[in-house]
């Protein structure tokens, strides 16, 4: 730790072995640490850090003005592709999520498996609330997966994330079996696009690449403690017949200015007094 804050030194970071020249006011070695990542990191062609609004395709520049809803440290490199702007959860709601289920989750679980981890808004969340063990994050696009590990250094919680590149489901069936005794799962799948905004009533069905049933099938042989984020025009009847009987989850709406944003389904033994509060 430096304690002399007040003077000008050179400075070798231990991430790349250079010597940097830094004002001491305020700069302990991780804040060296992740400035230097941001300046050596070579990002690949599809993966962007836009700073105006001139650099921003047409089609995502309204969720560019919301930048630092989505990541709140956007302005310290934050990555992203441009189809990625469509799916990270806005830093708020990835945060709540993640406070409830740390405060909900079920007795003996300490492993987070992340199944959709996209470029890292949620992976994030549940990294910072301390509650894990260890997250398991799995993303199958590796443009998208560079992302989620760049933005973690951000944020300073790389080291609290193992990371997959590939099909979730095969993944927790070959590679994570073994710790489906210790495991919770949150996935925030694909919906199809952002078409789905047009939808009064949005089908479960035929959601795109993977329904809610198949979603659902799929987790339960691994672990029936899940939590799904979904449209907040999910048709709930089409997920009340996933509930087991006699079993009660838990649906949660996920609101920003006065909006939702989409909901939750809890499946399994979260604590539904504590959901509730």
């Amino acid at each position: 730790m430096i304690t002399d804050w007040a003077q000008l030194a050179r400075l070798r970071c231990k991430q790349c072995k250079h010597h940097h020249l830094y004002q001491l006011s305020r700069i302990n070695h991780l804040d060296l640490s992740r400035k230097c990542i941001m300046e050596e990191e070579e990002a690949p062609p599809e993966v962007h850090h836009y700073s105006s609004i001139q650099e921003v395709p047409w089609d995502i520049q309204n969720y560019w003005a919301q930048r630092y809803q989505i990541f709140s440290k956007y302005d310290e490199g934050v990555w992203l592709t441009d189809d990625a702007w469509f799916g990270v959860t806005p830093e708020p709601v990835a945060n709540k999520i993640a406070a409830q289920m740390a405060e909900s989750a079920p007795a003996g679980r300490m492993i987070l498996v992340d199944a959709f981890a996209g470029a890292g808004g949620n992976t994030i969340a549940f990294a910072l609330t301390g509650k894990w063990k260890r997250i398991y994050a799995i993303e199958k696009n590796p443009a998208v997966l560079k992302c989620a590990k760049h933005n973690a250094k951000i944020y300073g919680v790389q080291d609290k994330i193992t990371w997959f590149e590939g099909d979730c489901f095969e993944i927790l069936q070959k590679q994570l079996k073994d710790l489906a005794p210790y495991s919770v799962i949150f996935a925030s799948p694909p919906w199809g696009g952002p078409g789905y905004r047009s939808d009064q009533v949005f089908n479960l069905k035929t959601m795109e690449p993977y329904s809610l049933q198949r979603l659902y099938d799929e987790y339960s042989v691994f672990s029936k403690h899940m939590v799904l984020f979904i449209p907040r025009t999910s048709n709930l009847k089409q997920i009340a017949k996933l509930v087991p009987e006699g079993q009660k989850n838990m649906v949660m709406h996920y609101c920003m200015e006065g909006a939702s944003k989409a909901l939750c389904i809890f499946y399994g033994d979260f604590d539904v007094a504590r959901l509730s509060q």
